[in-house]
């Protein structure tokens, strides 16, 4: 059973909206235990009272240096079986124009908070010799993202980092997935864009699968048309497939 392997235990960084609430509800429905950890401790307290089995809330700045120690210390009493990093910044716009402190804040979250808390549960899920991490990546994974550049960058780290675990730990019990998402309809895409980009998919679609397939490879690009999508770009020279992700970041918007 899946509780069995990734239980009892999850861990959900990034939980309180959007693909991360999905991953708290869709993993307490398969019976497992949750400790949502994000900003907003009044959105995570009413989420969890949604859920029908047990969970912990955290409120918690992933971007501060001490973000992956509070949440080791936080679970150190529980048996976490599973490990899934949904958060991530997005510093929108023309890069000349975004503030330095943002894009080092967007390494924070999506960097060095995520590693961190690989390196503090993958020797614990080792030594049980059982359990998961899932870390979110993105199509901006596959090749520079203009307008989102730094945040395609930190995507590409996500996906490789996430690659190079599942190769090392695969034979040890402990099974690693990057999810490279595609338009999601998150709140904070709908603040960003005018338009539903191609191919666009609702969360708890996207968890869906994405958990079904932990277990069968290291990387998923969920959705037929975005897998699609990414087949055919393999095959286009490098600087078209950079303009054509252009061709859609241009349309985001800075929300208000």
């Amino acid at each position: 059973m899946f509780s069995d392997k990734y239980g009892p235990w999850a861990v959900v960084a990034g939980a309180s909206e959007g693909m991360g609430a999905q991953f708290a509800k869709q993993l307490s429905a398969r019976g497992l235990k949750v400790v949502l950890v994000a900003r907003r401790e009044q959105v995570l307290t009413e989420l969890a009272a949604t859920l029908p089995g047990e969970s912990k809330c955290l409120a918690l700045d992933l971007g501060t240096p001490e973000a992956a120690a509070r949440i080791a210390a936080f679970t150190a009493g529980l048996d976490v079986g599973l490990l899934v990093y949904n958060a991530a910044l997005s510093p929108i716009g023309p890069f000349l124009e975004q503030s330095l402190e943002e894009n080092l804040r967007a390494i924070d979250v999506n960097v060095k908070t995520p590693t961190a808390l690989a390196h503090h549960f993958a020797p614990r899920l080792v030594k049980r010799g059982r359990g998961g991490l899932v870390l979110l990546s993105s199509l901006t994974a596959f090749q520079g993202s203009p307008f989102v550049s730094t945040y395609g960058a930190t995507k590409s780290f996500n996906l490789s980092l996430a690659e190079g675990l599942w190769a090392e730990l695969r034979g040890q019990g402990v099974d690693v997935l990057s999810v490279c998402a595609g338009a999601t309809a998150t709140p904070n895409l709908l603040k960003a864009t005018r338009k539903a980009p191609p191919g666009m998919q609702q969360p708890e679609e996207v968890v869906r699968e994405a958990l079904d397939a932990l277990g069968s490879g290291p990387m998923l690009i969920p959705g037929r048309f975005n897998r699609f999508a990414s087949f055919l770009l393999r095959f286009l020279p490098r600087r078209a497939t950079i303009q054509i992700m252009a061709n859609q970041t241009r349309k985001l918007q800075l929300p208000s």
